[in-house]
């Protein structure tokens, strides 16, 4: 499964579903790849995942530990360089790749690609 989320927290429940749907896969066992791209890149960054205040939702920072340990998380280079990250500004395990990468995952074969 890949997912590509493409907000941050001025879209709340778009944010939100697109890391509730990868925390979920990750935990019935799917091999999840989320993509983090425009300001959706600060939740690779240590203690900038944002508190949403969404009734009857999960948290974020309750699910980005589950998703970075379990999902190849990929933040996008050309989203992350325009705000000034680099690869010693996020969390351990999280990569910076380009469109490239992107196209690549999801024309695999199997794979099911969402954008949120």
């Amino acid at each position: 499964l890949v997912l590509k989320v493409t907000c941050g927290a001025e879209a709340p429940e778009r944010l939100s579903q697109g890391i509730t749907v990868a925390a979920t896969a990750v935990a019935s066992g799917v091999d999840v790849s989320l993509w983090l791209t425009g300001d959706a890149v600060w939740l690779a960054v240590p203690d900038r995942v944002p508190d949403l205040g969404l009734e009857h939702a999960v948290p974020l920072a309750d699910l980005m530990p589950a998703v970075l340990a379990g999902a190849t998380v990929t933040a996008c280079s050309q989203c992350a360089t325009r705000r000034g990250l680099g690869p010693d500004d996020v969390a351990a395990g999280v990569r910076i790749a380009g469109a490239a990468t992107f196209v690549e995952e999801a024309l695999a074969e199997g794979a099911q690609a969402l954008v949120y």
